[in-house]
C-alpha cells in the first residue's frame, strides 16, 4: 500500500511541465483551502513541492490534491494513483481508528513499561539520589509559546537573569498536555521546545509520557515513542528503517508485529537536540517515503521531520537555545520555551520538600540574595540549594545560611563528601584517607572540567576522563561523592558523562584554576603560561583575577561570567575554610582582593552593556563588597539621590538596583530620577525590562526614539505600555520609533504620542507599523498633534481593518 507522500510524488511525476505549472497555480489561488504564496512555490521542483504541500496541509494533503486535480479536469490521474492508497479507518483519520486486539495489547504493554521507566524520579544523579515518585515531586513549569526556531549563543545564566525579570509579562502560557493543540484551523505537527540546561525539559517530556501511560492525558494518541539524541548518537554508523528503529528501542512493537504506523496516532519525542552528533543536513538528505526502507538514522530523522515519512505523526524536539537552528524554521509548527520556575513555583518546590517552618525560612533567605533567587529559576539549582540547606538546618540549627553562589556550591561539595564517610567495602574511612582520596578526586574532576570547558564540551567520553587522570572504575569504587556531582549514562553501546549542571562544571573549573595558581604560580588563563616564582603566601591573586575579568568582558556571549564569579569567590578565606581538609588552604590577601575590587569598579566606569555590568556587580557580591550598591540605596532611601553628579559606576549601580526591583519594573517613571535624555540613555536597560515606561515631559528628542526603537526590537524586551507624551519627537523621531514597532519582537500594546509635534508624515509611518502582521498595538494616543486629513483617514481605516490589532485611537 502507498503512503500519501508516495501518491503525491507519483501524481506530480506524471504531470508535464505545463501541467505542473498549472498545478502550482491552483495551489496559489485556492478557495476551499489556504493558498500557498507564489514566492514559496515558483522555484520548487516536484520533490520540494511535495514537502511544501505536506508542511502546509498535513492530514488534508490528499484532500487538497484531489480538489486541485478536479479543477484541472484530471480526476483520472487521481484515481490511477489512489487505488493502492493506505486509508485510515474513519473519515477523520487515525484518531477514529479502533485498535485490534494485538495492537491494544501492545499499547498496554508499552504504557506499562513507560510507566515503570518514568514513574520514579531521581533528583541530581540517579546512581546516588533517592528515587521518589515523579508525581509527588513534580512542580509545574513555566512554559511559553513564541519566539523563532533560531540560535541563541548567550550564556545560559544571562538568559535566566532576563527570564527572571520578564516572568510576569503577558505571554501565551502552554500547558504540557496541550503542546500539540493549536487554535482552530492551525495544524501543529512539529514542536520545538527550547530551554537552558537544568531547566526541566527532560522532566517535562517524562511527565508528558507518564501522564499518557497512566491514562491521564492525550488518550486519543495510540503510541508515544520517547527517544534521546544521546541514544541515537551511538547509532550513527548503522542503518535502520524507521520501523526497525522503533522495533529496536520499543520491543513491544516488534513482538506485536506492528509495521504500518500510518494507521495509528503516534507521537515521537526526541530529547536533547543540543547533544545530537548526527549530520542533520536537510538540503542534501535523500528522499525517503517508505518506513520499511533502511538508511542512516540522520536521514530517517530528516524525512520524519519534513513529513515524507509518517506525515500524520507528531514530533516533539527539545533543545538548549544554542542548538535550535539545527532544525530549519520551515519545519517547525510551534516553538515553545521552558522558563523554569516562576517565583510562586520556586516556593511550591521548597514547600513540597520541607516542613512549613523550614520552607518559609529557606524562601525568606533566598529572597535576600539576588543571585540565589535568580538561579532558583533552574530546577537543578533548587535541588542543590535544598540539599545544602537541609544539611545546614540539621547540623547548625539557627546558623548562618549561604548567601553567595560560591558558598552554596562549596557547601554542596562538602555535603557530598561528608555523606560518604564509609567506603564501599564498608570499612570506616579514616580522616586522612578520606581527605587524600577526596582531594585527588576533586583535583582530577577540576582538571576535566576546565579542559573541557575551554573546548566547549559538556558531554564527555571515557577517553576524556583518562586524559584528565580519572580512573573510572577506581573512582566509582572509592568515591560515592564522584557519582553525586558527575552523571554517567549508558547508551546501547557506550557510556557518556557530564556534570550534574553546567554551573557545576564552571565551579570545579574555577577551583582548578585557583588551586593551580596557588600551588605552582601558573596562570592557566594566559595563552603563554609562565610560572611566578613566589611562595603561595606571596603570590598575588589579583593578577589572576584581572586576567579572568578581562577574558569575561571580551567574551561576546557571557560564557565566562559564572566562571569568573566562582573564581573570585574562592579567594575569600571564609569560603576556603569551608573546604576543611579537602584542599590545601591557600589563605587570602585582603590587599589582593581590594585590588581586584578596585579593578572591577574601574571597569564599571566604562561604557559596558547592561549584562556585563550586572555580572560585575555579582562579582563584587562574591567578593563581599556591596559598597557601590549600598551608597546608591542609602541616597534613594534618604531622598538625596542626585543623578546630576552620578559617576558612570554609580549609574551602573542604580541600573542594577532597579533591575532587582519588582515594583520599578512594573511601572518605571523616569521623572523619579531625572527628566532628561542623559538619564534615559543610562537607564535604557531598566526601560527594556519594564512592563510600563512613563517618559512624558522628559525633554526627549529624535535621538531618544532611535534608542527606544532598539528596545522595542529586542527579543528580551518586556515593554507593553510606553508614554512619550509632551516630548519634541517630531516626524523624524516617530519614523525611527515606527521601525521598532514593526519588529516581530515588539510587544507594545499601548503608545502615547500626545503633544509630540507629529504631522501627516509621521502618521504615515505609524500606519505602516500598526498594519504590520506582528503588531500588538491596541491603543494609540495622537491627541494635540497635527495629523492632517490624510493621517486621520488612514489611521481610522486601520482601526476598521479586522486584521489590525488597533482598537482605540485618540486624536
Amino acid at each position: 500500500m502507498s503512503s500519501p507522500p508516495e501518491v503525491l510524488l507519483g501524481i506530480l511525476d506524471d504531470l508535464g511541465d505545463e501541467d505542473f505549472g498549472r498545478f502550482k497555480w491552483h495551489l496559489q489561488h485556492g478557495v476551499l483551502f489556504n493558498p500557498i504564496p507564489k514566492g514559496k512555490l515558483e522555484r520548487l521542483d516536484r520533490g520540494d513541492t511535495v514537502d511544501k504541500i505536506l508542511d502546509t496541509y498535513s492530514h488534508r494533503t490528499l484532500e487538497v490534491t484531489e480538489m486541485v486535480l478536479e479543477k484541472m479536469q484530471m480526476k483520472g490521474l487521481w484515481e490511477k494513483h489512489c487505488k493502492n492508497l493506505s486509508k485510515p479507518a474513519g473519515k477523520d483519520g487515525p484518531q477514529e481508528f479502533h485498535l485490534s486486539a494485538t495492537s491494544k495489547s501492545c499499547q498496554e504493554e508499552l504504557k506499562s513499561n513507560l510507566k515503570r521507566r518514568f514513574e520514579s524520579f531521581f533528583e541530581g544523579v540517579a546512581e546516588a539520589g533517592k528515587p521518589v515518585l515523579l508525581n509527588q515531586i513534580y512542580t509545574e513549569l513555566h512554559i511559553t509559546e513564541g519566539g523563532a526556531a533560531e540560535v541563541n549563543r548567550e550564556h545560559e545564566v544571562r538568559r535566566i537573569e532576563k527570564a527572571s525579570r520578564t516572568a510576569d509579562r503577558a505571554e501565551t502560557i502552554i500547558k504540557p498536555g496541550d503542546i500539540f493543540k493549536g487554535p482552530p484551523g492551525r495544524s501543529i505537527r512539529r514542536v520545538l521546545t527550547k530551554g537552558v540546561a537544568g531547566i526541566g525539559k527532560t522532566v517535562l517530556t517524562q511527565k508528558f509520557t507518564l501522564d499518557w501511560a497512566e491514562d491521564k492525558n492525550n488518550q486519543d494518541v495510540h503510541f508515544i515513542f520517547p527517544f534521546t539524541f544521546r541514544e541515537l548518537n551511538v547509532m550513527k554508523e548503522k542503518e535502520f528503517s524507521l520501523v526497525g528503529l522503533v522495533h529496536r528501542f520499543f520491543n513491544e512493537t516488534r513482538k506485536a508485529g506492528i509495521k504500518n504506523f500510518e494507521e495509528f496516532q503516534v507521537i515521537f519525542i526526541f530529547d536533547g537536540l543540543d547533544e545530537c552528533r548526527l549530520p542533520l543536513n536537510f538540503r542534501r538528505a535523500e528522499i525517503l517515503t517508505d518506513a520499511t526502507d533502511s538508511t542512516s538514522v540522520d536521514v530517517l530523522l530528516i524525512n520524519l521531520i519534513r513529513g515524507r515519512l509518517l506525515p500524520s505523526a507528531h514530533l516533539w524536539i527539545t533543545t538548549r537555545p544554542a542548538a535550535a537552528d539545527q532544525i530549519p524554521a520551515d519545519y517547525v509548527d510551534r516553538v515553545t520555551e521552558v522558563r523554569g520556575f516562576t517565583d510562586p513555583q520556586k516556593e511550591e518546590y521548597f514547600r513540597r520538600r520541607f516542613r512549613e517552618e523550614e520552607a518559609s525560612r529557606i524562601i525568606s533567605h533566598i529572597k535576600t540574595s539576588r543571585s540565589l533567587h535568580i538561579m532558583c529559576h533552574i530546577p537543578v539549582f533548587c535541588w542543590i540549594t535544598a540539599t545544602v540547606l537541609e544539611e545546614e538546618m540539621k547540623s547548625r540549627e539557627g546558623g548562618e545560611l549561604p548567601k553567595t553562589l560560591t558558598e552554596m556550591y562549596i557547601r554542596h561539595l562538602v555535603v557530598q563528601v561528608e555523606m560518604n564517610n564509609v567506603k564501599y567495602d564498608e570499612e570506616p574511612a579514616t580522616a586522612e584517607t578520606l581527605s587524600s582520596e577526596s582531594r585527588e578526586m576533586i583535583e582530577t574532576l577540576g582538571k576535566l572540567a576546565f579542559d573541557q570547558l575551554q573546548k566547549g564540551n559538556l558531554i564527555f567520553y571515557e577517553r576524556d576522563l583518562k586524559k584528565s587522570g580519572i580512573n573510572l572504575r577506581a573512582a566509582s569504587m572509592y568515591s560515592g561523592m564522584f557519582t553525586k556531582i558527575f552523571r554517567k549514562e549508558k547508551t546501547l553501546q557506550k557510556s557518556l558523562f557530564c556534570f550534574i549542571h553546567l554551573s557545576y562544571q564552571e565551579f570545579l573549573a574555577a577551583l582548578h584554576v585557583h588551586q593551580t595558581f596557588i600551588n605552582s604560580g601558573i596562570n592557566l588563563l594566559e595563552e603563554k603560561q609562565t610560572t611566578i616564582q613566589q611562595s603561595p603566601q606571596q603570590r598575588q591573586l589579583h593578577r589572576l583575577h584581572q586576567t579572568a575579568v578581562d577574558d569575561a568582558l571580551e567574551s561576546p556571549n557571557g560564557h565566562l561570567d559564572l566562571f569568573l564569579r566562582f573564581l573570585l569567590g574562592l579567594s575569600l578565606e571564609t569560603n576556603q575554610s569551608l573546604l576543611h581538609d579537602l584542599l590545601i588552604q591557600t589563605g587570602s590577601s585582603s590587599q589582593s582582593n581590594q585590588e581586584t575590587v578596585q579593578y572591577i569598579k574601574e571597569h564599571l566606569s566604562w561604557s559596558l552593556s547592561a549584562e556585563r555590568s550586572i555580572n560585575l556587580f555579582h562579582c563584587l557580591n562574591e567578593l563581599n563588597d556591596g559598597s557601590l550598591v549600598e551608597q546608591i540605596q542609602q541616597s534613594m532611601r534618604s531622598g538625596s539621590l542626585s543623578t546630576d553628579i552620578l559617576s558612570p559606576a554609580q549609574w551602573s549601580a542604580l541600573v542594577f538596583i532597579l533591575l532587582s526591583s519588582e515594583e520599578d519594573l512594573k511601572e518605571f517613571d523616569l521623572k523619579k530620577y531625572s527628566a532628561s535624555e542623559e538619564a534615559l540613555w543610562n537607564l535604557l536597560p531598566v526601560v527594556e525590562a519594564s512592563n510600563k515606561a512613563l517618559l512624558s515631559c522628559c525633554g526627549l528628542s529624535e535621538r531618544s526614539c532611535g534608542a527606544l526603537s532598539s528596545v522595542l526590537s529586542s527579543e528580551s524586551s518586556s515593554l507593553t505600555h510606553l508614554d512619550l507624551s509632551n516630548n519634541q519627537l517630531q516626524d523624524s523621531g516617530v519614523k525611527r520609533l515606527s521601525l521598532g514597532l514593526e519588529s516581530p519582537h515588539c510587544k507594545l500594546e499601548a503608545l502615547s504620542l500626545s503633544g509630540c509635534l507629529v504631522s501627516e508624515e509621521g502618521c504615515a509611518s505609524l500606519v505602516s507599523a500598526v498594519r504590520s502582521k506582528s503588531s500588538h498595538l491596541r491603543e494609540l494616543d495622537l491627541s494635540y498633534n497635527h495629523p492632517g486629513d490624510s493621517g486621520v483617514k488612514e489611521l481610522s481605516a486601520a482601526v476598521e481593518d479586522p486584521h489590525c490589532s488597533l482598537e482605540t485611537l485618540r486624536f
